[in-house]
């Protein structure tokens, strides 16, 4: 069975901090984890817990508001791309889904960004790239 943990790194595109940042937040006690064979590793619920966590929903927010920001201020766009905002209404596991699902779909070496913020049952994620892969992303998860 595997195991539903995400490395930080994969925290870092989720919440757009980076690991540096991430782990002053374990070391402030705002984000709990367990290093596995020296890699820190976050179940589903501690990073619900980490993104709704007052202290730090205001800069989540901030970077995801920056990642639309950044994408409509760029007026030299070398390539097509397109910046998509949907918001989901879902229960708690299939908003993990929702998460690992776009965590697997950032490629390394493709210049896109994604932010997620779930807020009780209100789930919200930007993702900002090259128009096909943005779109291959986000069809991929309504054919699952």
């Amino acid at each position: 069975m595997e195991k539903n943990y995400y490395n930080i790194n994969e925290l870092a595109v989720i919440s757009g901090f980076t690991t540096r940042s991430l782990r002053n937040f374990i070391t402030m006690g705002h984000l709990k984890g367990e290093k596995i064979d020296g890699i820190w590793q976050f179940t589903p619920e501690e990073i619900d817990e980490f993104l709704s966590n007052p202290n730090v929903m205001p800069g989540i927010k901030s970077k995801a508001n920056a990642v639309v920001y950044d994408f409509m201020a760029d007026t030299e766009k070398k390539t097509n791309k397109i910046c998509s905002v949907l918001d989901y209404v879902m229960e708690d596991e299939e908003a993990a889904e929702l998460s690992k699902y776009y965590c697997k779909a950032m490629k390394d070496g493709v210049d896109a960004s994604f932010k997620y913020e779930k807020h009780g049952k209100n789930v919200r994620v930007i993702i900002s790239g090259p128009e096909d892969f943005v779109l291959d992303a986000i069809n991929g998860w309504y054919k699952n």
